[in-house]
């Protein structure tokens, strides 16, 4: 039994005759055309890293930011429609924020991660609204440490020690596993991720980027923060020598 062409993908609340909802995988078809984002959870805290695609060289640097903070504890990465982007922030701005008010505590990495979740997968069940299409991952520290969770368009979300979103995941994902990232601190999980950022990105077909990276270190009081200046410079220019090498030994 074929559901090809036969309308079963004009509503998210219609499944089809081998069970799948369309809707739901073209918003993830929407996620894989989008520039590469990678988080890692390692010893001291959890790194974000984003492939940014510039759409225009008229465009301001550092505007329409893929990385954002949900709550002094809580950092959001995401690959996907950028509309999207920016509403699924502002939810779970207002779930951290509805959390602290009602418990004056900040709110605990899976809890924020399953009333996010929860909020995007209603949004699969209705016609009248259609799947977010956007891939999100939550970098945040709790009283058990560093956490970290990656949200699918269907709602789904799972913790990891590593993952990678967007058009480079699969390239991304198996370098991420050579890394013993248990092992590894904040500061060398960056020249890492902008390695392997650079090392997936396509001059030719893909176009610029720009290369963002956060952090949230684990301690008495830990804070979501952009990676400071001259780390990102020095990790930035290691990954493109690292890049020329390569091309120099082929």
């Amino acid at each position: 039994m074929t559901s090809i062409g036969t309308g079963y993908d004009l509503s998210a609340s219609t499944y089809s005759p081998d069970g799948r909802i369309f809707q739901v995988e073209y918003a993830s078809k929407a996620v894989e055309n989008s520039g590469t984002c990678l988080g890692f959870r390692c010893k001291d805290g959890v790194v974000l890293a984003v492939e940014k695609l510039v759409q225009s060289k008229l465009l301001v640097p550092g505007s329409n930011k893929r990385i954002a903070t949900a709550d002094n504890h809580i950092g959001i990465a995401t690959a996907g429609l950028l509309a999207d982007t920016r509403h699924l922030v502002n939810r779970a701005r207002e779930e951290a924020q509805s959390y602290r008010d009602l418990y004056r505590a900040p709110i605990p990495a899976k809890m924020i991660a399953d009333r996010v979740g929860q909020y995007v997968q209603a949004f699969t069940l209705y016609s009248s609204v259609r799947p977010f299409g956007v891939s999100t991952i939550l970098a945040t520290v709790d009283k058990t440490g560093p956490q970290m969770y990656m949200i699918e368009p269907s709602g789904i979300y799972y913790g990891f020690y590593g993952c990678a979103i967007g058009k480079g995941r699969q390239v991304a994902k198996t370098e991420i596993e050579k890394l013993k990232l248990t092992e590894m601190t904040c500061e060398q999980v960056v020249m890492d991720a902008a390695r392997i950022i650079h090392s997936i990105h396509d001059d030719v077909k893909d176009k610029d980027f720009e290369l963002e990276m956060s952090w949230i270190r684990d301690g008495p009081n830990p804070k979501h923060e952009f990676v400071p200046k001259d780390l990102h410079e020095a990790a930035a220019a290691a990954a493109k020598a690292s890049l020329h090498e390569d091309m120099d030994e082929d």
